[in-house]
């Protein structure tokens, strides 16, 4: 990771817990990655997206290839979550916190530094609540992402996509697979 980003990255997550208020840093871009190809869409695009139902730029061309209808997208873009900063904030720090965080890194991280995508999404889980409320979205997780370039791992993404044939089954993976880590035991995939 490139020195002014592991400062940018340690910046906010000391804010955090030293000034009590989210970070000014926010994603900038949304950076697709399977081996050499990587797109990028900016995070404008996709708040943009959620504030008008009009898709723009390179968003307007990949809702059209996978004929997705952008005003229901912006929908799930603006879908807010109210919970408790507190109690988020302490889950997060649990063991069964932390391997959902683990789980969610593989697959989102800071461009070049997948090693700090924990501390990134916990970062930005809290910055968005912060700075909303207690109310968290799409849009305000994106907006308080402590690092310019967030990564999507595109085979990690279609591995978890390939195992959850709804959204209720991908639910239901992210929430169940941290308790075998606890229980010291592997459940075979669906």
């Amino acid at each position: 990771m490139p020195p002014r980003k592991r400062q940018r990255l340690a910046a906010a997550v000391l804010s955090l817990g030293l000034l009590g208020s989210p970070a000014a840093i926010a994603a900038e871009n949304v950076v697709f990655v399977s081996g050499a190809f990587r797109r990028s869409i900016a995070v404008s695009d996709l708040v943009y997206l959620a504030d008008t139902g009009k898709a723009r730029g390179l968003m307007a061309d990949v809702l059209a290839f996978a004929r997705q209808d952008p005003e229901e997208v912006a929908k799930l873009l603006k879908a807010e979550l109210s919970i408790p900063l507190l109690l988020t904030s302490r889950l997060l720090s649990t063991r069964l916190g932390e391997a959902l965080l683990a789980r969610v890194a593989q697959i989102i991280y800071p461009l070049y530094a997948k090693d700090v995508g924990v501390p990134a999404l916990r970062a930005g889980v809290i910055n968005a609540l912060v700075a909303n409320d207690g109310k968290l979205s799409a849009v305000d997780f994106l907006e308080a992402y402590p690092v310019d370039e967030m990564e999507v791992s595109i085979p990690a993404l279609l591995a978890v996509m390939q195992k959850a044939k709804s959204i209720s089954q991908l639910v239901q993976f992210f929430m169940e697979s941290p308790l075998d880590g606890l229980r010291g035991q592997t459940k075979p995939a669906p």
